[in-house]
């Protein structure tokens, strides 16, 4: 545990001196929040029966996920296997999977910074509160959080190249954070736009925080979360089964 936590502080602090997780990860979803509760805040959001700041709030909430699932935890990996530091730890007193795991970590925190963040500013500034059951939110983050973050490992297992990886983490990234209703009110959307994105599994995940924290009954609850448990089952068993330290 102890080599664990200090390569965890090496990595946490590498972290935090890389603006992309910063910006994209923290202070985008804030800056979004500020706009939309200026703009349209107490506006109803469509015929949904709730407004765009409540509906933004959940929605914001994932965009932590977003960065550090589909672009922290795969180009970290990939980029650690290019430059062999995975397969040089093997000499080291800490093992590949400390630094797998201090990636995951890292990125975690990250997303933990990012949903404090969006919270604070909600509560301090615009007056929000949560309607819902604060437990049952959590639980819906952290649902959607290891789901997605299967989908990253998945991705930095199939990757063999940071070029390759770069390709396909903003293939799957730029959809996932405009069209899952994580930055744009999925509300806005046409009908045939709302099918296309109810693919997107982030869009599943957006949509069981949104009725968690407005206490509000979702469409297909049970299916949803079915449908994300399975994504982490599959993914993670494509990770296991195609990872390579080289």
């Amino acid at each position: 545990m102890r080599k664990f936590m200090k390569l965890y502080s090496i990595e946490q602090k590498l972290a935090f001196r890389s603006l992309d997780g910063i910006v994209f990860g923290i202070i985008m979803p804030v800056g979004i929040l500020f706009l939309i509760a200026i703009i349209a805040g107490g506006k109803a959001a469509g015929d949904s029966g709730y407004t765009f700041l409540q509906s933004a709030y959940a929605s914001l909430i994932a965009v932590g996920i977003c960065a550090g699932a589909f672009m922290g935890v795969p180009l970290t990996i990939t980029d650690y296997r290019d430059k062999k530091i995975l397969k040089h730890f093997f000499v080291t007193p800490c093992n590949p999977m400390h630094l797998l795991g201090t990636s995951m970590l890292c990125n975690v925190v990250n997303a933990v910074l990012s949903a404090v963040a969006v919270t604070v500013v909600a509560m301090v500034f615009f007056d929000y509160r949560m309607a819902g059951n604060p437990w049952y939110f959590m639980g819906t983050w952290v649902l959607t959080l290891v789901s997605m973050f299967s989908i990253g490992f998945m991705l930095a297992s199939l990757c063999r190249t940071v070029k390759t990886a770069n390709a396909v983490t903003s293939a799957v990234y730029f959809p996932m954070l405009f069209l899952s209703g994580a930055t744009i009110p999925f509300e806005l959307f046409p009908e045939g736009l709302q099918k296309v994105a109810s693919v997107l599994p982030l869009t599943q995940g957006i949509r069981l925080m949104k009725a968690a924290s407005m206490g509000v009954e979702a469409e297909k609850v049970g299916g949803i979360v079915i449908l994300l448990f399975v994504i982490t089952i599959v993914c993670s068993f494509i990770s296991v089964k195609t990872f390579r330290w080289e």
